[in-house]
């Protein structure tokens, strides 16, 4: 279950003393676009599937399928993973719905440090979503150690986008809306969080150093 402690944003943010902002901050990146077979089965799941009628069902049908296809440019430092278990303490504990981390230098099997975490937005509920999110972006900064990390965010209705961050005590949330009615432009928002958990593996000085 991913945090049962927290129903909302507000929660976390109160419980853990953690600023909120809303200011946009994603800028388009220039990655490759979607791929067609994922765009044909995007049309196909919004014409034909019916998602709406469980929370696993918008996760296997459009979540993970766009994750997955952006996720690709990213092999090399990123690793996706899916339902992931997190214990940080009493409260910040829970199943994770998608998390990107590092990749480690160990293969795909053992997991990185985490660097983006996506929550569903259940029933449509984006700040729900945001609740479960942030509450996993202080439960793997605990774990991690390093203040100083930044933690991206996504909370999503699988047709619905939106994109935040977690830098010390401050959560930024980018109060513009991404979909799938724009595919370009989801394409360049994800490869905007990607791109920056890539870029801060690679400015990270190197392991002992």
């Amino acid at each position: 279950m991913a945090f049962p402690s927290f129903g909302s944003l507000e929660e976390v943010l109160t419980k853990y003393g953690i600023t909120y902002e809303r200011q946009p901050f994603v800028v388009s990146h220039d990655g490759p676009p979607f791929s067609d077979g994922y765009l044909n089965e995007l049309t196909y799941t919004l014409q034909s599937v019916p998602f709406q009628r469980s929370g696993g069902f918008v996760r296997e049908a459009l979540i993970y399928p766009t994750l997955r296809d952006i996720s690709k440019t990213y092999r090399d430092h990123l690793t996706l993973l899916s339902h992931e278990p997190v214990a940080a303490d009493a409260d910040l504990r829970g199943e994770l719905d998608y998390v990107v981390t590092q990749r480690s230098p160990l293969g795909p099997l053992v997991p990185g440090k985490p660097l983006l975490l996506v929550g569903e937005a259940k029933r449509s509920d984006l700040d729900a979503g945001w609740g479960q999110a942030v509450a996993g972006m202080v439960a793997v900064r605990k774990l991690d150690g390093d203040s100083e990390r930044v933690f991206h965010g996504i909370s999503t209705t699988g047709r619905v986008w939106a994109f935040g961050r977690l830098c010390g005590q401050t959560f930024t949330e980018d109060p513009r809306p991404f979909g799938v009615d724009d595919t370009a432009q989801l394409a360049g928002a994800l490869h905007f969080v990607f791109s920056a958990c890539r870029d801060q593996i690679l400015a990270a000085p190197p392991a002992g150093g």
